[in-house]
């Protein structure tokens, strides 16, 4: 397969909700498994702050306690598409989005991971990037493994509902 690249292009919405609440309709990007068997590994996140004053932006990574329910189909200024013109589509595409009828509740499991992605949004800029074998896999489309979240959480020290930023997903579909 080929790897991909999720973007919100313009400034990410804050909505800075805490884990094991729904993400606001509008302030998280989800991605999740086009069908129960799908293996999503996620090998890079960035975020760049676009703020106009110094803001604590507390972005994470969580895995979905409920699934977001019907996905609104991906319009500017979000984007996703292959890194290489020349890639296959696989049969089950990865659905992608930030926008929902029902935004998805984000896991507050202690068993589960968390991706802490920290920055000062008047200028600030986070890249994770996996080594190998380190990557975030998401399995099938299922609770609690199969749909992951990166949005604003205001359950960390410090958070600021306002904070924006662009943000990045590079991610390979199996």
């Amino acid at each position: 397969m080929t790897k991909r690249l999720f973007t919100w292009g313009g400034s990410f919405p804050s909505s800075a909700v805490g884990a094991g609440a729904g993400a606001s309709n509008t302030g998280f990007m989800a991605m999740k498994g086009g069908s129960a068997t799908a293996i999503v590994d996620l090998l890079e996140v960035a975020c760049s702050g676009t703020g106009s004053a110094s803001t604590v932006g507390c972005f994470a990574i969580r895995y979905s306690s409920t699934l977001g329910v019907t996905p609104t189909a991906l319009a500017q200024p979000g984007t996703d598409g292959p890194m290489n013109s020349a890639g296959q589509a696989i049969a089950s595409p990865v659905v992608v989005y930030f926008a929902a009828a029902t935004a998805p509740v984000i896991s507050n499991a202690v068993t589960l991971p968390t991706l802490q992605i920290g920055i000062n949004t008047f200028g600030g800029i986070y890249r994770w990037n996996a080594s190998p074998t380190q990557q975030w896999t998401t399995i099938g489309n299922a609770v609690s493994g199969g749909e992951s979240v990166l949005w604003n959480s205001s359950t960390f020290p410090n958070a600021s509902a306002t904070a924006t930023a662009n943000a990045q997903m590079l991610y390979e579909p199996y």
